[in-house]
């Protein structure tokens, strides 16, 4: 998808949320392209800023959130935006409608005391002005569309009567409902077990098949999002540490954090695979960023001049680049 001309830019985008007498830096400096139809993957542990990402472009933080940096996105009519900017009535349009999020945890994104059915169909009015007949047939079609068995029922059950599967089915029902070009899927799988997680992976991938749709895709699993995604970006402490191709990150990572995300991905399928390792050490604390390389106490390629100087992004190959001093010398 390199020709393709980007949906979305980020440039430079950084993300602070009040820390008392400082800010918390949650992202900083943050820059990526997506293409239509194009699934990236911002990967990292908890805390390394991919949420804070995520819901940045979707502009869902509230107005005590710091965030700079620019959004550029190409409406449909072909006309460029800056997201970070937007305010009122055109944001309003915008999300929902081309941009709209799977959260991950279905439980609190549907509300409890109305049926799933009619949350979908007061969506469907809302969004496009659809009457409530049409509405509430075109919530039946989206549940059956995500592969919920027997729609029109379960359109009439709240969402503490389907399982945990079915609420996420459910939620990206919801999210379905504007025709978005851009889906945010915030870590759609952490709450369900692994077969209904491979389910939901593989709903998305059809569902993105068939509309042509952008994803962002936000995990801490390496091995999930390895069928899934068709770039990678790579966070750490909020900083993106390395970014490129999806099979070339995975095959040949050039930044050590990387290196150490895929040693914590148990082979299954390989019964003489040492055990997965952890990562030794703590991320460093978003309230007092360390001023040279994040990674540099808990890496063991780190040298002195790891420590010295802020690492800037490197061009490692065509289209691939990694936040390291060293970057030749991960395995």
């Amino acid at each position: 998808m390199s020709g393709t001309a980007p949906l979305l830019r980020a440039e430079g985008l950084s993300v602070a949320f009040p820390g008392g007498k400082d800010w918390l830096r949650a992202a900083e400096d943050v820059s990526f392209a997506l293409a239509p139809g194009e699934t990236l993957a911002l990967v990292g542990e908890s805390g390394s800023g991919k949420s804070a990402t995520a819901m940045a472009v979707a502009r869902l933080h509230g107005p005590e959130v710091r965030v700079t940096g620019r959004l550029a996105w190409t409406t449909r009519e072909g006309a460029e935006v800056d997201l970070a900017t937007l305010r009122g009535e055109p944001l309003r349009r915008l999300r929902g409608r081309d941009i709209a999020v799977v959260f991950q945890d279905p439980g609190s994104a549907l509300d409890p005391v109305f049926p799933v059915g009619d949350q979908i169909a007061e969506t469907l009015r809302h969004l496009n002005g659809a009457t409530r007949r049409a509405a509430a047939e075109g919530a039946v079609a989206l549940l059956e569309r995500v592969g919920i068995p027997d729609p029109a029922r379960r359109a009439g059950e709240y969402p503490h009567q389907l399982s945990g599967g079915m609420r996420q089915r459910a939620v990206i029902a919801l999210a379905l409902a504007g025709q978005p070009r851009l889906l945010i899927a915030d870590e759609p799988t952490t709450a369900l077990d692994v077969t209904i997680q491979a389910q939901i992976v593989e709903l998305l991938q059809d569902l993105q098949a068939r509309d042509g749709m952008a994803m962002i895709f936000v995990s801490h699993d390496l091995g999930l999002v390895a069928g899934l995604a068709h770039r990678i970006a790579v966070l750490y402490a909020g900083q993106v540490v390395e970014q490129g191709p999806a099979a070339a990150v995975l095959s040949a990572p050039r930044h050590p954090y990387t290196r150490a995300l895929l040693d914590c991905v148990p082979e299954l399928e390989n019964e003489g695979a040492p055990p997965p390792r952890g990562i030794p050490g703590r991320m460093p604390s978003p309230l007092r960023p360390v001023p040279h390389c994040r990674f540099a106490d808990r890496c063991a390629l780190a040298a002195p001049a790891c420590r010295e100087a802020p690492v800037p992004m490197l061009e490692v190959a065509p289209d691939r680049a990694s936040r390291c001093l060293r970057w030749a010398e991960v395995a």
